[in-house]
């Protein structure tokens, strides 16, 4: 089968849902939006708060990481001067935006002393929004947990590495729930913004979506794009700066990761990605799928022989033979889990804002549904944050906390273990 550059849609896209939930909270009455979310949102150490100040619209939030971590991210402008950008001009290396998201240090107060990061750079956001329909304020975007240029947190050894791959037409804020809940326990976690097939802000402001983008991406060239960005965590093990400007980094990053503990991650085409790039690069010792088609061209037959996990929905391998084959090759530790009332959409941080929008406006229950699914807004944010989290503790740090990969957990009875 030759896999078409983006991932099968089966309703509205993963962009304009966002850009939904976004723009509803923008036109929320001011009293109803200073209640929208269920988890109070940050608040950036330098802003101040009068008990007079008249009602203004609040952020939509993101719920806090549950790690003993303060956050820190700091953001990298890559080149890859092994391989020309067909999407861009001619003779144009292909340049990334990625982020690498850290556990931040104690002391001093270190961490609050640096602002909290958007969840998307206001470039970025716009093109998003405009895309999606709502050419609307900015100011309701989520900040995230993430304090940038924050100091590394080191206790003696380099941090483990998930890289992180998003899905068609997406972002590489798009998973910053379960990127930021890695990060607060420990985990150094690396996205990248896929360019031409998402949107995306350079340093010097310039946006790059999807339009017009010929020939488009596919899984193989996410793969590509992980490779080169799994060198250039080796760079930073090795006390090298991979950034193009050369801007400083914070304090403990250069020479704080394990290049010898590397896992992977993705949704949608960035899961099918995550098991090209194991298939191509023994580094990668573990993968996750966040409902990958699993379908590539040539198909994936090749053998893997390390841990991987799936979180299915749309792509469960009942319904999806290249998903069906994929499992059939995972010769290492394997597990296929699947949320009940889960939607292709239900992972990622969706799964949190488009519920908090609805609920601004009077949406039914089933009307957001029909954009998240059934399962519990709740649930889903837990789920995102407990299994990444407990299967990279595993298989990048030998720690078995608990029993969660081991068979149906009482904790979270919705979730199906398939064998």
């Amino acid at each position: 089968m030759d896999t078409t550059p983006t991932a099968r849609h089966t309703g509205p896209t993963r962009r304009r849902m966002l850009g939904t939930a976004l723009a509803l909270g923008a036109v929320a009455p001011l009293g109803l939006a200073r209640a929208a979310s269920a988890a109070p949102a940050p608040a950036s150490p330098t802003a101040s708060a009068s008990p007079t100040a008249p009602a203004s619209p609040a952020r939509l939030t993101l719920p806090a990481p549950t790690g003993p971590f303060p956050v820190g991210m700091v953001p990298l402008h890559l080149r890859d001067e092994s391989r020309l950008d067909p999407n861009a001009r001619p003779g144009k290396y292909r340049e990334l935006m990625a982020t690498v998201w850290y556990p931040a240090r104690y002391a001093s107060a270190d961490a609050d002393a640096y602002p909290l990061a958007p969840w998307m750079t206001d470039g970025a956001l716009k093109a998003f929004l405009d895309d999606a329909g709502f050419p609307l304020p900015l100011s309701l975007a989520p900040l995230t947990a993430g304090h940038r240029g924050a100091p590394v947190h080191r206790a003696g050894r380099p941090l483990p590495v998930v890289l992180y791959s998003h899905g068609a037409g997406s972002h590489r804020a798009d998973h910053t729930i379960v990127v930021q809940e890695l990060a607060s326990h420990g985990f150094a976690v690396v996205t990248v913004d896929h360019t031409h097939d998402g949107f995306t802000e350079f340093p010097d402001g310039t946006v790059v979506t999807r339009d017009g983008v010929a020939p488009g991406l596919y899984p193989r060239d996410y793969a590509a794009d992980l490779l080169f960005l799994l060198d250039r965590v080796v760079d930073l093990a090795n006390g090298r700066n991979p950034d193009v400007d050369g801007r400083t980094l914070p304090t403990g990053l250069l020479g704080g990761l394990d290049a010898r503990n590397i896992g992977a991650c993705g949704w949608s085409k960035g899961g099918t990605a995550t098991a090209l790039a194991m298939v191509a690069d023994r580094r990668i010792r573990a993968g996750l799928s966040m409902d990958g088609p699993m379908a590539s061209n040539p198909a994936i037959t090749t053998d893997i022989d390390r841990p991987f996990m799936m979180m299915t929905a749309d792509f469960a391998r009942a319904v999806n033979p290249y998903a069906e084959t994929f499992w059939g090759h995972l010769r290492g530790w394997r597990l296929d889990i699947q949320a009940t009332g889960a939607m292709h959409s239900s992972y990622g941080d969706n799964m949190t804002l488009i519920p908090q929008a609805g609920r601004l406006l009077g949406m039914t229950e089933q009307q957001i549904q029909s954009q998240v699914g059934t399962l519990d807004p709740d649930r889903g944010v837990r789920i995102q944050q407990a299994y990444p989290r407990a299967f990279f503790d595993l298989h990048l740090r030998g720690r078995h906390c608990g029993n969660l990969l081991d068979g149906p957990s009482k904790a979270f009875p919705e979730v199906v273990y398939h064998p």
